[in-house]
């Protein structure tokens, strides 16, 4: 899968103006901020200060005439890729966060060919592990909220999800409340609601009442993914399928109203932390 680049990483256009850089830094390092994941767990917290210091680099790079200049030139060379910031020092102890820290490392295109990979190799190798650990504490914290939500639910596997429930059986009848899967993606979109949508079909959905909490690091327009869900809806008449985009950057949530209650206090438990 193609890696990002520092524009795609600040959600920008190649062309865009230096104030336009510096208002999409300041929109994507606010959700990084210490006081929005204090209440997630040392590996998500660990996790958003590596995100805020591939941001920083990003803006330090791209807001600096001359290096954007070079940056530019990387990437027409074939560095598709942003190159790798060098990886934060996790804070020592709480508090307000001034500066993201990122430690000074040279360009990755000013290096020797001899001495190090091609541009962006090492990069596409870091992000890999990285958004592994990314999905790997999102999934966690997830699957902590859930349990503390839903005490009537029983874990299963569902083929095309990273986490699937059902109501209890009583008595050889199966309880109320709707199937629980929940999926990560690295980007919430058209392309994997369509995907995620045709997965839960796959599950009963005909019969059955399904909610589906679709998860990533990054997240379409509402408009896209409104008019994705619809779509889907239209095409899938009778199907009990409810689909909940999140930003697992924050926890936001694309809530529809007819949600089932379990729903809404999961994400009210993933948001809040109780």
């Amino acid at each position: 899968m193609p890696q990002k680049t520092y524009y795609e990483l600040l959600e920008i256009a190649p062309s865009a103006t230096s104030e336009e850089i510096k208002r999409s830094f300041r929109l994507q390092i606010a959700r990084y901020h210490p006081d929005k994941v204090q209440h997630l767990g040392r590996e998500f917290q660990d996790m958003a200060a590596g995100r805020a210091a591939e941001l920083t680099e990003a803006y330090r790079i791209l807001s600096d005439d001359n290096r954007r200049a070079e940056y530019d030139r990387a990437i027409a060379a074939g560095a598709a890729s942003a190159p790798a910031p060098t990886a934060p020092q996790p804070p020592q102890a709480a508090g307000p966060l001034r500066q993201p820290y990122v430690a000074p490392s040279p360009e990755p295109w000013a290096r020797s060919a001899d001495s190090e990979p091609a541009p962006g190799v090492s990069f596409v190798q870091e992000r890999a592990t990285r958004d592994q650990f990314v999905r790997k504490a999102l999934l966690g914290r997830f699957v902590q909220a859930l349990e503390a939500v839903a005490a009537d639910y029983d874990r299963t596997d569902v083929r095309g999800f990273d986490v699937a429930c059902t109501p209890k059986t009583k008595l050889f009848v199966r309880g109320k409340g709707p199937r629980l899967l929940g999926r990560f993606v690295s980007r919430v979109d058209a392309e994997s609601v369509a995907d995620t949508w045709a997965n839960a079909l796959k599950t009963g959905a005909a019969s059955d009442e399904v909610c589906v909490f679709l998860m990533g690091s990054s997240m379409a327009s509402a408009g896209e993914l409104a008019t994705a869900i619809a779509d889907q809806r239209r095409r899938s008449r009778g199907a009990r399928v409810t689909l909940i985009p999140i930003d697992a950057r924050d926890w936001d949530a694309k809530m529809p109203t007819d949600a089932p209650p379990v729903a809404k206090t999961l994400l009210t438990r993933l948001r809040t932390g109780a």
